[in-house]
């Protein structure tokens, strides 16, 4: 991973806003561990907090990944309500070219 502490401190910010809304102290016990598990790391000039790309190094090259959540908040059956759906989608054209490619070879 190209960028550990910056998407960590964001997925950990993440967390942190789903405690506020919803309380759990298991929840507020890993946020705490996991901040123990990331570099230091002040955000630079172009941070905006709520889109950090993820970069990962692979061998064709950096990919920059954005992602997207889906949850069901108003579902009326339980098990549907607590689903939530994360997809990572491609931030730039190199990106999506690298992942075709890949696609392809696959």
């Amino acid at each position: 991973m190209a960028n550990l502490p910056e998407w960590g401190r964001h997925v950990i910010e993440a967390l942190r806003g789903q405690v506020s809304r919803s309380p759990d102290a298991a929840l507020g016990e890993l946020i705490e561990e996991l901040e123990g598990y990331l570099p230091q790391a002040e955000p630079g000039p172009d941070h905006l907090g709520f889109a950090v790309p993820l970069r990962l190094r692979s061998d064709d090259g950096e990919l920059r990944l954005i992602t997207t959540l889906t949850s069901f908040a108003t579902a009326t059956d339980i098990t549907l309500a607590e689903l939530h759906l994360e997809a990572f989608l491609p931030a730039d054209a190199q990106t999506a070219d690298i992942l075709r490619t890949r696609a392809a070879r696959a």
